[in-house]
């Protein structure tokens, strides 16, 4: 990993700072022998390879494995879900999603549980290891979307990215040119979209420079859209959401943290940390519930996995060991 530089586009290339090392923060940490059981594992990838659980990719020692990083994947799913939720998919169907900046798979995971399919797309090499060893729903592709979108043309019903679009501003090698290198990952994220579908593209902007090129050459290459962005009177919970549409404009959605209950504009953005233990404001199951779970093993059964029977036992929790 290169050193320097505060933000990671600043340290190096993607495929560099995402290593097998930084790759572990997103799910589990390696300790002990398994530092050097991960740095010898010599797992190979070629640019444009399709993986997957059957593919034959060697993987490594399960048992080295330690919990993970529980406020890494908080995050990351909040930003997951809030992209999906920009989207405004219909609800009567699944969808098929591209993620493009996948990693390990974090947002493919929120993507599942919604009862949609998706296709992850990334350049870290070891960052997809860790999503065949999760084990995602996904496909996964090993590519540089600076290099395009490379899928049939209205193959997606909708994208989204989460902290990935960024690090196309950078000029890693001396053949990169930013506003090149943008414009072809827009043009053919346009071709590869549906129409009337939506591109939400969570980032964080260095500048008002860099934000200015990232929309300027977005429009470019067709979309229309904007930028949303929540809770902008905050330091720490600010996010940037490009917004983006293919075909017939639609109405841009608005912040949260814009306004108050009664319509009007706030000075302060408001948080909470509390959690809604029975159902969340888009009145679906709170994660680990027994309906949640229902819901998840009637999903598999459509899309033709064997899965155990329902029984007065499910999602019960169990009692706590003496």
């Amino acid at each position: 990993m290169a050193g320097g530089g505060r933000r990671p586009e600043q340290r190096g290339p993607p495929e560099l700072f995402y290593d097998e090392v930084e790759a572990r923060k997103y799910t589990q940490k390696y300790g002990g022998a398994g530092w050097a059981a991960l740095r010898c594992a010599g797992l190979g990838w070629a640019e444009g390879a399709a993986v997957g659980p059957g593919s034959g990719a060697p993987l490594p020692e399960p048992s080295l494995a330690l919990p993970c990083s529980s406020r890494v994947r908080e995050i990351q799913a909040q930003m997951s879900e809030r992209a999906v939720e920009l989207l405004g998919l219909p609800e009567d169907r699944p969808c098929l999603l591209l993620d493009v900046g996948c990693g390990s798979g974090l947002s493919g995971d929120f993507i599942s549980e919604e009862g949609h399919y998706w296709i992850g797309m990334d350049i870290s090499p070891a960052m997809l290891d860790v999503a065949v060893e999760r084990e995602v729903e996904g496909d996964l592709l090993l590519a540089d979307v600076g290099h395009g979108i490379p899928f049939r043309p209205g193959m997606f019903d909708g994208c989204i990215s989460i902290s990935a679009v960024q690090w196309l501003c950078n000029a890693d090698k001396k053949s990169h040119s930013p506003p090149k290198r943008l414009y072809q990952f827009f043009s053919t994220l346009y071709t590869a979209l549906a129409q009337g579908s939506r591109a939400v593209l969570q980032l964080y902007p260095e500048n008002s420079e860099q934000l200015e090129l990232i929309t300027a050459q977005a429009m470019r290459a067709g979309f229309t859209g904007g930028m949303v962005v929540d809770y902008p009177n905050s330091a720490k919970a600010k996010k940037f959401f490009l917004c983006l549409f293919v075909g017939a404009s639609g109405t841009l959605p608005k912040g949260l943290g814009t306004e108050c209950a009664d319509g009007e504009e706030i000075h302060q953005a408001k948080f909470t940390s509390e959690r809604t233990r029975f159902r969340n404001t888009k009145g679906k199951s709170v994660k680990k519930s027994r309906d949640w779970i229902l819901e998840k093993k009637e999903r598999r059964r459509r899309q033709g996995k064997e899965v155990r029977a329902d029984t007065k036992y499910t999602g019960r929790k169990r009692r706590p060991h003496f």
